[in-house]
């Protein structure tokens, strides 16, 4: 047993795993950190946060370095090391999406969802104007968003409740989760489209999403019957 790893935790506990890997020519230390790291972002079914990284590596490992020499080792390969939702992930690459769909029957591959249209646009407002209230939304889009399209969108932990308003009653708000950008790929928020660019570009406005395509779903649902609402993709083709 190294020196290293006979060394203990503050609580007494012997350690179970040599970080530093002093006993090592450097260059075989690097290797080692790379193995761990990728080791671990495979294991796991979620992106993989650099504070659980650092478990396995030493203190004065770079973790971008390392994930750039493991990107560099990936590119021949069907599969990458994206940037997610605040942390690591092994995805498959866009262009083996027909593949993928071809075998799945899914182009995300298992696990993909769909939303509603009228369930995307609300999730689209709430990304872009978060923090904001059920009763704001409302008033986006001239209409009741029901408290069932809001419990749907909650239910698969693509939205979650946020801070109280300040407005008469302390309403409740609502703002997007990991779960959105892991969906999205995204690794922040700051990766969203600019707004007021879409705008420019005339492929978003709030006039636009008024304009008549808001289907019946965004309203409170009426006894008698409900319209059959177009579903939307709420992932592209890459699939972790």
């Amino acid at each position: 047993m190294t020196e290293a790893s006979a060394r203990r935790k503050p609580n007494g506990q012997p350690a179970l795993l040599d970080t530093e890997l002093e006993h090592l020519p450097a260059e075989l230390r690097w290797r080692e950190w790379m193995g761990r790291v990728e080791a671990v972002i495979f294991a796991a079914s979620d992106p993989v946060p650099r504070e659980v990284l650092a478990r396995v590596v030493g203190k004065n490992c770079n973790l971008e370095l390392i994930i750039d020499d493991i990107r560099a080792e990936l590119a021949g390969r069907p599969y990458e090391l994206v940037s997610v939702a605040g942390g690591w992930q092994h995805r498959t690459k866009k262009v083996f999406g027909d593949a993928i769909h071809a075998a799945f029957g899914t182009a995300a591959g298992e696990g993909a969802k769909e939303l509603p249209q009228a369930e995307a646009l609300v999730l689209m407002c709430i990304a872009y104007f978060q923090p904001i209230t059920r009763g704001e939304l409302s008033s986006f889009f001239g209409k009741e968003v029901s408290r069932d399209l809001i419990g749907m969108l909650r239910a698969q932990d693509l939205i979650a409740s946020g801070p109280r308003s300040p407005q008469p009653g302390a309403p409740y708000t609502y703002v997007t989760t990991k779960t959105f950008l892991s969906q999205f790929g995204l690794d922040t928020l700051r990766q969203l489209p600019d707004f007021e660019a879409l705008e420019d570009a005339g492929l978003l406005s709030k006039e636009k999403l008024l304009a008549g395509d808001i289907p019946v779903g965004l309203a409170s649902r009426e006894a008698g019957g409900e319209e059959e609402e177009e579903r939307v993709d709420v992932v592209g083709d890459e699939t972790a």
